[in-house]
């Protein structure tokens, strides 16, 4: 077992949700959980969650490997995703995306040198009419990211 008591705990509860004969339907929620307790989800972590809710490895990886929240390698403390979709790039999410590559110093599937940051692109996050937008973690919606607003939203996750 390689993640937590506490980890396998909030899987069985997603578990518990569906019947006996569907517990690949918990798969989504499995994997979020052990990425939100290793950072990103090693081969090893995802043959783990496999095991435990009995489905084939492949067929977890390739839930993982097909949704651009799941990290199959190593990424940043902090995660931000910047939506490039056609609305929110003609709406300054290139610019906000080379204001952000420039501040960091990294390109898209980068992180600083210092191990904090990774910067990805995103699809879209439905909220077209709030661009620029961006993710952060894949659990903080950041809207009207203007230069300013990224400075503070760096200045904050750095802390």
């Amino acid at each position: 077992m390689l993640l937590s008591e506490q980890a396998y705990r909030k899987i069985d509860r997603e578990l518990a949700k569906f019947p006996a004969d569907q517990r690949q339907s918990a798969v989504m929620a499995a994997l979020a959980i052990a990425q939100d307790e290793k950072g990103w989800l090693a081969p090893e972590v995802m043959e783990d969650v496999a095991r435990y809710i009995g489905m084939p490895p492949i067929a977890v990886q390739e839930v993982a490997t097909f949704y651009n929240m799941f990290d199959t390698k190593p990424v940043g403390k902090v995660k931000i995703s910047v939506c490039t979709n056609l609305p929110c790039a003609l709406s300054g999410g290139e610019k906000a995306a080379a204001y952000l590559k420039e501040k960091l110093g990294i390109d898209y599937k980068e992180t600083t040198p210092d191990g904090q940051i990774t910067l990805v692109e995103g699809e879209c996050m439905g909220a077209c009419g709030d661009a620029p937008v961006m993710l952060v973690n894949n659990k903080r919606m950041c809207s009207f990211m203007t230069d300013e607003r990224i400075d503070a939203l760096l200045e904050e996750v750095k802390k």
